[in-house]
């Protein structure tokens, strides 16, 4: 192995030893159920919006964003990031506090599923059950995209097969997320988060400079097309379809029905440091998305051998490694398994608190107490990696592709009826059943098909199903009962603390 490659394989070996130890660390922390799933709602204002945006994020923004801006130019990428930024805003302008207040309100819910049963009395659980279902599903999708990740990486960087590259990601990730819980997620994903937003910054810094500055980068950018860099219109000329400005705008649906965001704003400390938290998120995001689409321009001026399609998720790696010395290449290469481990981790406590409490517990074993449950979650995350483990398999799989699927799948599923539960006292049980039904299913459908009007992203027309589905059952049945009407009106006077 030459001298390069060991100094990247040290990055990399100093990187995950200090989130295996952070594991260690808060495993003498978790002490019960709640804990582990939500960190004893103690996080800080720091911690909860770097975290969210971590988690959020993933592999995608160091390798899906920058290689659709590689291959199609600015346009698809640029309002596919500001639809994300605006769904961030609103989500922690509107969502945030309500939903914290009112997990606690509706019998301290600390899963989103548990969440849902409570706040409509669903005594049958099959609200539980359903939401369950379609978080296994739609994470086992993400799971496997951050899997992908893993593989090229470690298959690009070091040589690996890449059956293997993936089984060492996913190895790592499963290790502390089983060790400490959500506190360790937390702690790690700020550290990643960091890293992932320093190295996002660097990585076009140091190409620009390495072709000879902006002229010429931009120079070498316009010299792709005539309309590489315009976004509002196509790589042919033609202006910007609506079709296209609605899909990517409509990636901010997504927001409201995220279970591995949502989670963190019922685990925020205290409701008065939300704005905070608002405030630190949002540069996290506008910066660091904006840093990740000149990635993938900066990709075109840098490198001298054009990236074909499979290979452009690649260009923050080509850059890194071309750029920086070994050993600081290494440690930003290290921000692509920091974005991948940061979404995965999450993405993995969700699942396995899904089944846990809100299938095993409450089906399988009512008299479960909290090691129990605690051991049945783990031994899930264990099944949902190994799960992902063999969704990864393919090389030729897409980051971007992946990460689009599953995030429609969460926000056509789960966005309308958060947003109603909080904000609409008309909305019953059956109304949320049926949106749950009809906003996963109608993702599901139309991913399946393909030409004209079903080109369209399908978390418009999923979200909408949802949507519709939810305020007409709700209308057509009786109204809720007394109490639950009480309580909603009671979180909404809640003072805030």
């Amino acid at each position: 192995m030459d001298p390069r490659t060991l100094s990247v394989l040290a990055a990399f070996a100093v990187y995950l030893l200090a989130m295996i130890l952070i594991g260690f660390f808060y495993m003498k922390r978790t002490k019960n159920a709640s804990d582990f799933f939500l960190g004893g709602r103690s996080v800080g204002p720091v911690t909860a919006a770097i975290s969210a945006e971590a988690s959020d994020m993933s592999s995608w923004l160091l390798m899906g964003l920058p290689g659709l801006a590689y291959l199609f130019g600015i346009q698809e990428a640029l309002w596919t990031a500001v639809g994300l930024a605006i769904g961030t805003f609103v989500n922690w302008r509107f969502v945030a506090a309500r939903l914290r207040r009112y997990t606690m309100r509706s019998g301290d819910a600390i899963t989103i599923p548990e969440f849902l049963k409570n706040r409509f009395r669903d005594r049958s659980n099959l609200l539980s059950v359903v939401s369950a279902f379609f978080i296994l599903v739609f994470f086992g999708i993400y799971t496997a995209s951050g899997f992908v990740a893993c593989g090229k990486l470690f298959s690009s960087v070091f040589g690996m097969p890449y059956a293997a590259a993936v089984g060492l990601g996913a190895g790592v990730i499963v290790v502390y997320t089983l060790l400490g819980g959500f506190l360790a997620v937390c702690a790690t994903d700020v550290v990643q988060g960091m890293l992932m937003f320093v190295a996002l910054l660097a990585a076009p810094v140091g190409a620009i400079i390495a072709v000879g500055g902006p002229a010429v980068a931009v120079e070498r950018i316009a010299a792709v097309g005539p309309n590489f860099l315009n976004p509002f219109l196509s790589a042919s000329g033609a202006p910007l379809p609506a079709m296209t400005l609605v899909s990517t705008l409509a990636w901010g649906l997504g927001y409201f029905g995220m279970p591995h965001i949502l989670v963190r704003f019922m685990a925020v400390r205290s409701e008065r440091e939300i704005p905070t938290s608002r405030r630190i998120a949002m540069a996290w995001v506008l910066v660091a998305m904006t840093a990740a689409v000149v990635v993938g321009l900066a990709g075109r001026a840098y490198l001298a051998a054009p990236l074909d399609a499979a290979a452009s998720e690649t260009v923050f790696i080509k850059i890194a490694e071309g750029v920086f010395p070994a050993f600081v290449a290494g440690l930003f290469l290290c921000g692509i398994l920091a974005a991948t481990m940061s979404t995965a981790d999450s993405q993995l406590l969700v699942t396995s608190s899904a089944f846990s409490k809100d299938f095993y517990k409450a089906f399988l074993r009512k008299q479960a107490g909290d090691k129990e449950v605690v051991l049945v979650s783990r031994l899930t995350i264990v099944a949902v990696a190994v799960a992902g483990y063999f969704m990864a398999l393919d090389p030729a799989g897409s980051i971007f592709r992946l990460v689009s699927y599953a995030w429609a799948g969460f926000g056509a599923t789960f966005g309308p009826i958060i947003l109603l539960s909080l904000f609409w006292k008309r909305t019953t049980r059956n109304g949320a059943l049926a949106g749950l039904l009809a906003g996963g299913g109608v993702t599901i459908l139309w991913k399946q098909l393909s030409g004209g009007i079903f080109d369209l992203y399908e978390i418009v027309p999923g979200f909408a199903a949802g949507l519709a589905a939810i305020v007409v059952v709700s209308l057509a049945g009786a109204p809720p009962p007394k109490e639950i009407v009480e309580e909603f009106e009671a979180v909404a006077r809640m003072p805030v603390d």
